[in-house]
Protein backbone atom coordinates (compact mmCIF):
# COMPACT_ATOMS: atom_id res chain seq x y z
CA UNK A 1 0.00 0.00 0.00
CA UNK A 2 1.11 3.84 -0.78
CA UNK A 3 -0.14 5.69 2.26
CA UNK A 4 2.91 7.92 2.30
CA UNK A 5 2.65 8.46 -1.68
CA UNK A 6 -1.35 9.05 -0.36
CA UNK A 7 -0.45 11.30 2.57
CA UNK A 8 1.96 13.60 0.40
CA UNK A 9 0.10 13.86 -2.74
CA UNK A 10 -2.98 15.54 -0.38
CA UNK A 11 -1.94 19.39 0.54
CA UNK A 12 -0.56 19.49 4.59
CA UNK A 13 -1.87 15.81 4.49
CA UNK A 14 1.26 14.55 6.77
CA UNK A 15 -0.29 16.60 9.35
CA UNK A 16 -4.10 16.60 8.46
CA UNK A 17 -4.82 13.07 8.06
CA UNK A 18 -3.82 11.98 11.37
CA UNK A 19 -5.25 15.27 13.06
CA UNK A 20 -8.64 14.18 10.83
CA UNK A 21 -7.84 10.63 12.57
CA UNK A 22 -7.62 12.00 15.96
CA UNK A 23 -10.55 14.12 15.92
CA UNK A 24 -13.02 11.48 14.58
CA UNK A 25 -11.63 9.13 17.80
CA UNK A 26 -11.55 12.31 20.21
CA UNK A 27 -15.16 13.44 18.60
CA UNK A 28 -17.11 9.59 19.02
CA UNK A 29 -15.25 7.99 21.59
CA UNK A 30 -13.49 11.15 23.70
CA UNK A 31 -12.95 9.07 26.80
CA UNK A 32 -10.27 6.35 24.56
CA UNK A 33 -7.63 7.68 25.73
CA UNK A 34 -8.09 7.71 29.21
CA UNK A 35 -9.53 4.07 29.32
CA UNK A 36 -6.12 2.80 27.41
CA UNK A 37 -3.74 4.68 29.41
CA UNK A 38 -0.14 4.16 29.38
CA UNK A 39 1.71 5.05 26.10
CA UNK A 40 -1.41 5.24 24.26
CA UNK A 41 -3.14 8.00 27.18
CA UNK A 42 0.66 9.79 26.20
CA UNK A 43 0.55 9.89 22.21
CA UNK A 44 -3.38 10.58 22.09
CA UNK A 45 -3.29 13.57 24.64
CA UNK A 46 0.46 14.56 25.55
CA UNK A 47 0.38 17.33 23.09
CA UNK A 48 2.79 19.75 24.56
CA UNK A 49 5.57 17.53 25.12
CA UNK A 50 4.89 16.36 21.47
CA UNK A 51 5.20 20.19 20.24
CA UNK A 52 8.47 21.02 22.54
CA UNK A 53 10.10 18.16 20.77
CA UNK A 54 9.33 19.27 17.50
CA UNK A 55 10.21 22.83 18.23
CA UNK A 56 13.56 21.28 19.13
CA UNK A 57 14.68 19.73 16.36
CA UNK A 58 13.09 22.80 14.28
CA UNK A 59 15.60 25.16 15.69
CA UNK A 60 17.84 22.43 15.21
CA UNK A 61 17.64 22.20 11.81
CA UNK A 62 18.16 25.87 10.90
CA UNK A 63 21.87 27.00 9.29
CA UNK A 64 21.85 30.99 9.39
CA UNK A 65 24.94 30.64 7.96
CA UNK A 66 23.45 31.59 3.76
CA UNK A 67 24.55 34.28 1.64
CA UNK A 68 23.21 37.47 2.26
CA UNK A 69 20.95 37.40 -0.17
CA UNK A 70 18.63 34.89 0.87
CA UNK A 71 18.79 36.31 4.34
CA UNK A 72 17.55 39.61 2.76
CA UNK A 73 14.61 37.95 1.01
CA UNK A 74 13.39 35.81 4.10
CA UNK A 75 14.27 38.72 6.64
CA UNK A 76 12.24 40.81 4.60
CA UNK A 77 9.19 38.04 3.84
CA UNK A 78 9.22 37.18 7.83
CA UNK A 79 9.50 40.98 8.90
CA UNK A 80 6.39 41.53 6.73
CA UNK A 81 4.11 38.47 8.17
CA UNK A 82 4.77 39.35 11.48
CA UNK A 83 4.09 43.12 11.26
CA UNK A 84 0.54 42.05 9.39
CA UNK A 85 -0.38 39.91 11.82
CA UNK A 86 0.53 42.39 14.49
CA UNK A 87 -1.61 44.80 12.68
CA UNK A 88 -4.63 42.52 12.22
CA UNK A 89 -4.11 42.13 15.94
CA UNK A 90 -4.58 45.58 17.05
CA UNK A 91 -7.68 45.89 14.71
CA UNK A 92 -9.51 42.89 15.96
CA UNK A 93 -8.87 44.45 19.44
CA UNK A 94 -10.95 46.74 18.77
CA UNK A 95 -13.40 44.54 17.03
CA UNK A 96 -13.93 42.44 19.50
CA UNK A 97 -13.25 43.81 23.08
CA UNK A 98 -12.84 40.67 24.68
CA UNK A 99 -10.87 38.91 22.35
CA UNK A 100 -13.31 36.69 20.80
CA UNK A 101 -16.72 36.29 19.53
CA UNK A 102 -19.42 34.54 21.37
CA UNK A 103 -22.55 34.75 19.09
CA UNK A 104 -23.78 35.53 15.21
CA UNK A 105 -21.71 34.33 12.18
CA UNK A 106 -18.47 34.95 13.48
CA UNK A 107 -19.17 33.15 16.73
CA UNK A 108 -15.80 31.49 17.62
CA UNK A 109 -13.88 33.98 15.57
CA UNK A 110 -10.96 35.15 18.30
CA UNK A 111 -8.25 37.20 18.00
CA UNK A 112 -5.96 34.53 19.29
CA UNK A 113 -7.03 32.60 15.82
CA UNK A 114 -6.53 35.33 13.80
CA UNK A 115 -2.90 36.00 14.55
CA UNK A 116 -2.06 31.95 14.46
CA UNK A 117 -3.32 31.96 11.15
CA UNK A 118 -1.64 35.26 9.71
CA UNK A 119 1.74 34.69 11.47
CA UNK A 120 3.49 31.59 10.39
CA UNK A 121 4.21 30.52 6.71
CA UNK A 122 3.93 27.06 5.29
CA UNK A 123 8.08 27.00 4.62
CA UNK A 124 7.83 23.85 2.92
CA UNK A 125 4.91 24.97 0.48
CA UNK A 126 7.17 28.44 0.01
CA UNK A 127 10.44 26.34 -0.92
CA UNK A 128 8.83 24.10 -3.84
CA UNK A 129 7.09 26.86 -5.15
CA UNK A 130 9.73 29.22 -5.43
CA UNK A 131 11.47 26.06 -6.94
CA UNK A 132 9.11 26.05 -9.77
CA UNK A 133 8.39 29.94 -10.21
CA UNK A 134 11.33 31.75 -8.61
CA UNK A 135 15.29 31.45 -8.48
CA UNK A 136 17.32 29.46 -6.39
CA UNK A 137 17.86 32.22 -3.81
CA UNK A 138 14.31 33.09 -3.24
CA UNK A 139 13.74 28.94 -3.07
CA UNK A 140 15.90 29.16 -0.24
CA UNK A 141 14.35 32.30 1.36
CA UNK A 142 12.43 29.53 3.28
CA UNK A 143 15.53 29.27 5.87
CA UNK A 144 14.54 32.47 8.43
CA UNK A 145 10.88 31.29 8.19
CA UNK A 146 11.37 28.35 11.04
CA UNK A 147 12.03 30.99 12.99
CA UNK A 148 7.93 31.85 13.21
CA UNK A 149 7.54 28.45 14.35
CA UNK A 150 6.36 27.38 17.94
CA UNK A 151 3.95 30.22 19.83
CA UNK A 152 6.55 32.72 20.62
CA UNK A 153 6.34 35.04 17.93
CA UNK A 154 2.16 34.63 18.59
CA UNK A 155 2.49 35.43 22.44
CA UNK A 156 4.65 38.16 21.73
CA UNK A 157 2.39 39.76 19.01
CA UNK A 158 -0.54 39.48 21.13
CA UNK A 159 1.38 40.79 23.61
CA UNK A 160 2.25 43.77 21.96
CA UNK A 161 -1.60 43.81 20.90
CA UNK A 162 -2.33 44.03 24.81
CA UNK A 163 -4.81 41.06 24.25
CA UNK A 164 -2.72 39.16 27.04
CA UNK A 165 0.15 39.80 29.34
CA UNK A 166 2.99 37.27 29.33
CA UNK A 167 5.32 36.32 32.34
CA UNK A 168 8.96 36.57 30.91
CA UNK A 169 9.58 32.99 32.41
CA UNK A 170 7.01 32.10 29.87
CA UNK A 171 8.55 33.72 27.07
CA UNK A 172 11.69 31.79 28.12
CA UNK A 173 10.03 28.78 28.45
CA UNK A 174 8.31 29.13 25.18
CA UNK A 175 11.49 29.48 23.09
CA UNK A 176 14.02 27.38 25.24
CA UNK A 177 13.08 23.87 23.42
CA UNK A 178 13.46 25.81 19.76
CA UNK A 179 16.89 27.74 20.95
CA UNK A 180 18.69 25.03 22.51
CA UNK A 181 18.12 23.02 19.13
CA UNK A 182 19.14 25.95 17.60
CA UNK A 183 22.39 26.23 19.39
CA UNK A 184 23.29 22.48 19.18
CA UNK A 185 22.44 22.27 15.66
CA UNK A 186 24.78 25.34 14.64
CA UNK A 187 27.45 24.40 16.70
CA UNK A 188 27.67 20.61 15.29
CA UNK A 189 26.18 20.13 11.98
CA UNK A 190 26.16 16.40 12.49
CA UNK A 191 23.87 16.93 15.35
CA UNK A 192 21.71 19.09 12.54
CA UNK A 193 21.52 16.63 10.13
CA UNK A 194 20.92 14.00 13.28
CA UNK A 195 17.84 16.07 14.78
CA UNK A 196 16.89 17.50 11.52
CA UNK A 197 15.35 13.84 10.29
CA UNK A 198 12.76 14.07 13.41
CA UNK A 199 11.42 17.57 12.02
CA UNK A 200 8.94 15.38 9.39
CA UNK A 201 8.77 12.52 11.21
CA UNK A 202 7.17 14.14 13.83
CA UNK A 203 4.49 15.89 11.91
CA UNK A 204 2.00 13.13 11.79
CA UNK A 205 2.62 12.40 15.65
CA UNK A 206 2.10 16.27 16.27
CA UNK A 207 -1.54 16.34 13.70
CA UNK A 208 -2.42 13.04 15.57
CA UNK A 209 -1.78 14.40 19.11
CA UNK A 210 -4.07 18.27 18.07
CA UNK A 211 -6.51 16.19 16.23
CA UNK A 212 -7.44 14.50 19.75
CA UNK A 213 -7.91 17.90 21.02
CA UNK A 214 -10.76 18.82 18.12
CA UNK A 215 -14.01 17.92 18.47
CA UNK A 216 -15.42 17.79 14.90
CA UNK A 217 -18.92 19.38 16.17
CA UNK A 218 -16.66 22.19 16.89
CA UNK A 219 -14.67 21.70 13.44
CA UNK A 220 -18.32 21.58 11.29
CA UNK A 221 -19.95 24.68 13.06
CA UNK A 222 -16.49 26.73 12.17
CA UNK A 223 -15.99 25.21 8.89
CA UNK A 224 -17.43 28.24 6.45
CA UNK A 225 -15.60 30.52 9.14
CA UNK A 226 -12.55 28.61 8.60
CA UNK A 227 -12.70 29.02 5.10
CA UNK A 228 -13.18 32.65 5.24
CA UNK A 229 -10.26 33.18 7.55
CA UNK A 230 -8.11 31.02 4.99
CA UNK A 231 -8.66 33.20 2.22
CA UNK A 232 -8.56 36.41 4.10
CA UNK A 233 -5.07 34.89 4.96
CA UNK A 234 -4.28 35.07 1.79
CA UNK A 235 -5.53 38.42 0.73
CA UNK A 236 -4.62 40.26 3.74
CA UNK A 237 -0.71 39.16 4.08
CA UNK A 238 -0.40 38.48 0.31
CA UNK A 239 -0.70 42.21 -0.26
CA UNK A 240 1.74 43.68 1.22
CA UNK A 241 4.01 40.26 1.10
CA UNK A 242 3.90 40.77 -2.76
CA UNK A 243 4.84 44.72 -2.27
CA UNK A 244 7.56 44.48 0.15
CA UNK A 245 9.20 41.69 -2.48
CA UNK A 246 9.22 43.77 -4.89
CA UNK A 247 9.92 47.31 -3.20
CA UNK A 248 12.28 45.74 -0.85
CA UNK A 249 13.54 42.37 -1.44
CA UNK A 250 14.44 42.58 -5.30
CA UNK A 251 11.81 40.25 -6.19
CA UNK A 252 8.42 40.44 -8.72
CA UNK A 253 6.46 39.81 -6.07
CA UNK A 254 6.01 35.73 -6.36
CA UNK A 255 8.10 35.20 -3.45
CA UNK A 256 5.59 37.47 -1.70
CA UNK A 257 2.38 35.86 -2.94
CA UNK A 258 4.31 32.19 -2.43
CA UNK A 259 4.71 33.48 1.18
CA UNK A 260 1.04 33.85 2.40
CA UNK A 261 0.08 30.60 3.14
CA UNK A 262 -0.48 29.29 6.73
CA UNK A 263 1.77 27.01 7.94
CA UNK A 264 0.55 23.60 9.19
CA UNK A 265 2.72 24.06 12.46
CA UNK A 266 0.31 26.99 13.33
CA UNK A 267 -2.26 24.58 14.23
CA UNK A 268 -0.21 23.60 17.35
CA UNK A 269 -0.49 27.24 18.41
CA UNK A 270 -3.58 28.11 20.35
CA UNK A 271 -3.26 24.60 22.80
CA UNK A 272 0.26 25.60 23.28
CA UNK A 273 -0.61 29.21 24.27
CA UNK A 274 -3.34 27.82 26.13
CA UNK A 275 -1.30 25.43 27.89
CA UNK A 276 1.21 28.76 29.12
CA UNK A 277 -2.26 30.79 29.86
CA UNK A 278 -5.36 29.24 31.13
CA UNK A 279 -7.37 32.56 30.26
CA UNK A 280 -7.32 31.22 26.41
CA UNK A 281 -8.31 28.07 27.29
CA UNK A 282 -11.52 28.35 26.66
CA UNK A 283 -11.11 29.89 22.96
CA UNK A 284 -8.59 27.31 21.89
CA UNK A 285 -10.13 24.20 20.58
CA UNK A 286 -12.26 26.41 18.29
CA UNK A 287 -9.08 28.88 17.18
CA UNK A 288 -7.15 25.24 16.59
CA UNK A 289 -10.45 24.07 14.08
CA UNK A 290 -10.29 27.85 12.55
CA UNK A 291 -6.57 28.15 12.25
CA UNK A 292 -6.34 23.80 10.57
CA UNK A 293 -9.28 24.93 8.24
CA UNK A 294 -7.24 27.96 7.09
CA UNK A 295 -4.12 26.00 6.85
CA UNK A 296 -5.77 23.67 4.27
CA UNK A 297 -7.80 26.39 2.26
CA UNK A 298 -4.34 28.39 2.04
CA UNK A 299 -2.59 25.11 0.76
CA UNK A 300 -4.83 24.53 -2.26
CA UNK A 301 -4.95 28.05 -3.07
CA UNK A 302 -1.72 30.28 -2.46
CA UNK A 303 0.12 27.38 -5.24
CA UNK A 304 -2.85 28.22 -7.71
CA UNK A 305 -2.77 32.01 -7.63
CA UNK A 306 1.02 32.11 -7.47
CA UNK A 307 1.19 29.80 -10.49
CA UNK A 308 -1.38 32.46 -12.45
CA UNK A 309 0.83 35.34 -11.05
CA UNK A 310 4.09 34.04 -11.91
CA UNK A 311 2.83 33.21 -15.63
CA UNK A 312 1.30 37.21 -15.46
CA UNK A 313 4.39 38.62 -14.14
CA UNK A 314 7.06 36.74 -12.46
CA UNK A 315 9.76 34.61 -13.82
CA UNK A 316 8.78 31.38 -15.46
CA UNK A 317 8.52 27.93 -13.99
CA UNK A 318 11.30 26.86 -16.57
CA UNK A 319 13.72 29.80 -14.92
CA UNK A 320 12.93 28.28 -11.71
CA UNK A 321 13.63 24.55 -12.53
CA UNK A 322 16.80 25.99 -14.64
CA UNK A 323 18.18 28.09 -11.92
CA UNK A 324 18.14 25.31 -9.66
CA UNK A 325 19.57 22.63 -11.82
CA UNK A 326 22.51 25.00 -12.83
CA UNK A 327 22.88 25.36 -9.03
CA UNK A 328 23.00 21.69 -8.30
CA UNK A 329 25.24 20.93 -11.47
CA UNK A 330 27.63 23.53 -9.99
CA UNK A 331 27.14 22.18 -6.72
CA UNK A 332 28.40 18.68 -8.12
Amino acid sequence: MKIKAFLERVPGGMMLIPLFIGAVINTFAPDAAGYFGGFTNGIMKGIVPILAVWFFCIGASINLSSTGVVLKKSGVLVITKLATAWLVAVLATYWMPGGSIEAGFFAGLSVLALVSAMDMTNGGLYASLMTQYGTKEESGAFVLMSLESGPLMTMLILGAAGVATFEIHHLIGAILPFLAGFILGNLDHDLRAFFSKATGVMIPFVGFALGNFIDLTVLADTGVLGVLLGLSVIVITGIPLIYADKWIGGGNGTAGLAASSTAGAAIGNPVAIAALVPEFEPIAKQATALVATAVIVTSLVVPVITALYSKKYGTMAQGGANSVKKSEAQTA
